[in-house]
């Protein structure tokens, strides 16, 4: 069982995955199990070029920010299971928890993230009652989000990145999961609202 666990290897998930992982040492998450669920193969940073992002250096490929991220997150924080060469089919709310089956095994956790793209593809099943045309892309291209109030879009069940509705722009996806990664921090610390820091 799983205390949290993110679907996507994206900007808002791996983002998302690093904070949560950075609380390890805060009493409210030493015990919480974390998982994420390396999906990358659709994510817009595989073609990405980056040169107007703050704190990274121009020319920054996507795909390097990809298997960077994975390394960061592995060396920094490794009691976040990265699960890697996976997709996931179904999201299914139990009593108390999510299911969660992939093409290979059958995960529970008690908060899901969804942090994968915003295209009309996305075939999740569970998630059909929540998705609506994107309210911040243009209509040709057919782009959805999982409708939310401020991440959350049913109790237990996070959305980050562009399918929370966002616009497809590095900075802001990232930023959406950090964001979601403190909403559950905030949640495990009794509603205290809770960030993490590193200071020199």
């Amino acid at each position: 069982m799983y205390n949290a666990l993110i679907i996507g290897g994206g900007a808002a998930g791996m983002s998302c995955a690093l904070v949560l992982g950075s609380a390890k040492f805060k009493p409210f998450a030493s015990d919480k199990r974390i998982g994420i669920i390396m999906h990358q193969k659709t994510s817009h940073l595989q073609n990405a070029l980056f040169n107007n992002v703050l704190g990274l250096a121009p020319g920054t490929l996507g795909a390097d920010i990809l298997n960077n991220g994975k390394a960061q997150l592995d060396t920094l924080y490794p009691h976040v299971e990265q699960i890697e060469k996976e997709k996931v089919t179904s999201v299914i709310r139990s009593e108390h928890h999510f299911i969660v089956t992939t093409n290979k095994n059958v995960y529970q956790s008690e908060l899901v993230v969804i942090a994968v793209g915003y295209t009309s593809l996305m075939t999740i099943k569970g998630l059909e009652d929540y998705i609506e045309p994107h309210p911040r892309a243009v209509i040709e291209k057919d782009r959805i989000w999982l409708k939310n109030q401020d991440h959350l879009v049913d109790n237990g069940l996070y959305v980050a990145g562009t399918l929370a509705g966002w616009r497809s722009q590095f900075a802001i996806a990232s930023g959406s999961g950090a964001q979601v990664a403190t909403d559950i921090l905030t949640l495990w610390n009794n509603g205290k609202h809770t960030k993490v820091h590193d200071k020199v």
